[in-house]
C-alpha cells in the first residue's frame, strides 16, 4: 500500500493511503453496473411501460436518462464528499493535494477530463432493448479500450492519479473505516457555564480545522507532539493569540471552542 505526504496550509505533512488500483477498478466497475441498469430500468419505462414513441420524446430520454447519467459522478462526489457509490462501497474518496476536500472547481475538472466515457454517455441515445446485450457489450468494449490509456497514466503517476486527478490537483486515498467519532472535527460540549477563549477561531476554514484535528489525532497515537508545536505557533501567529498553554492543550481548547461556537450559529 502506497502512502503519500500532503502538505497543508500549516506546512505540516499528513500522511494518506493511496487506493489501491483494485479498489478504484472495482469502485468505476460498480458505477458503470449503476448506471446501466439506470439505463436499462429507465429505457424500458419509457418505451416499454408507457408506450412512448422514441423519435417525438427524444428530449424527454436525453433529460431523463443522458443528463443524470452525465452527471452522475461529478455531482455524487460533490454531495458525498468526494465519493460515488462505487467508492463509498469500496471505501475511498477524493481529497485535494492540500489535505482536504476539493473544491468545486476540482471536482469539475476530475469530471470533464472522462473523455474515455463519451462513447458510453452519448452511445446509448440509440439504444435498442430487443438487442441490449449487443449495444451494452460495444458501449463496455470501447469505454474500456479507451480507458487503457488512463490505466497507464495511473501505473506511471507517483501517487496513482489519472489525467483528471493531474489536473485538478486531487488523489484517490482510503478513507478511514476505523476511525470513531472522537477522529472528526465534532466535539460534543455541553457544559452549560461553559467559557469560549478563543472566539476568533472561527476566522479559520473548516479546511483549517481538519488540519489541526488530523495533527492532534496524529500527536496522540504517535507520541511526537513536534507538530501540535508548529501548528500552534503558526495558528497564534494568524489569530493574534497569546497565551501560555501548552500546544497541544491549546489546540484541544481551539477545537472545543469551534464546536461550542459552531453549534450555536
Amino acid at each position: 500500500m502506497s502512502i503519500i505526504q500532503i502538505n497543508t496550509a500549516f506546512n505540516i505533512d499528513l500522511e494518506f493511503d493511496v487506493a489501491e488500483f483494485h479498489k478504484r477498478l472495482l469502485a468505476y466497475i460498480i458505477d458503470f453496473v449503476l448506471m446501466i441498469i439506470y439505463l436499462w430500468s429507465m429505457k424500458s419505462l419509457m418505451y416499454y411501460g408507457f408506450n412512448l414513441d422514441f423519435e417525438t420524446n427524444m428530449g424527454l430520454d436525453i433529460l431523463l436518462i443522458s443528463i443524470p447519467m452525465l452527471f452522475y459522478s461529478l455531482l455524487t462526489e460533490l454531495w458525498m464528499n468526494g465519493q460515488t457509490i462505487g467508492k463509498k462501497i469500496m471505501a475511498i474518496r477524493v481529497i485535494s493535494l492540500e489535505g482536504g476536500e476539493p473544491t468545486l472547481g476540482q471536482y469539475i475538472l476530475r469530471w470533464i477530463t472522462k473523455f474515455f466515457e463519451w462513447p458510453f454517455l452519448f452511445g446509448y441515445i440509440f439504444f435498442d432493448s430487443q438487442r441490449a446485450f449487443a449495444y451494452i457489450f460495444s458501449y463496455a468494449f470501447f469505454t474500456g479500450l479507451l480507458g487503457i490509456a488512463v490505466v497507464i497514466i495511473i501505473a506511471v503517476t507517483k501517487k496513482n492519479q489519472r489525467l483528471g486527478d493531474l489536473a485538478a490537483g486531487t488523489v484517490v486515498v482510503n478513507t478511514k473505516t476505523q476511525l470513531t467519532i472522537d477522529d472528526t472535527i465534532f466535539m460534543e460540549v455541553n457544559k452549560a457555564d461553559y467559557k469560549v477563549m478563543f472566539p476568533s477561531v472561527m476566522r479559520l476554514s473548516d479546511r483549517d480545522i481538519n488540519t489541526i484535528k488530523g495533527v492532534v489525532t496524529q500527536a496522540n497515537k504517535s507520541g511526537n507532539y513536534d507538530m501540535c508545536n508548529r501548528v500552534a505557533m503558526k495558528v497564534k501567529d494568524v489569530l493574534k493569540i497569546n497565551t501560555e498553554m501548552h500546544p497541544d492543550q491549546f489546540l484541544d481548547k481551539l477545537l472545543e471552542d469551534y464546536n461550542y461556537l459552531a453549534t450555536r450559529e
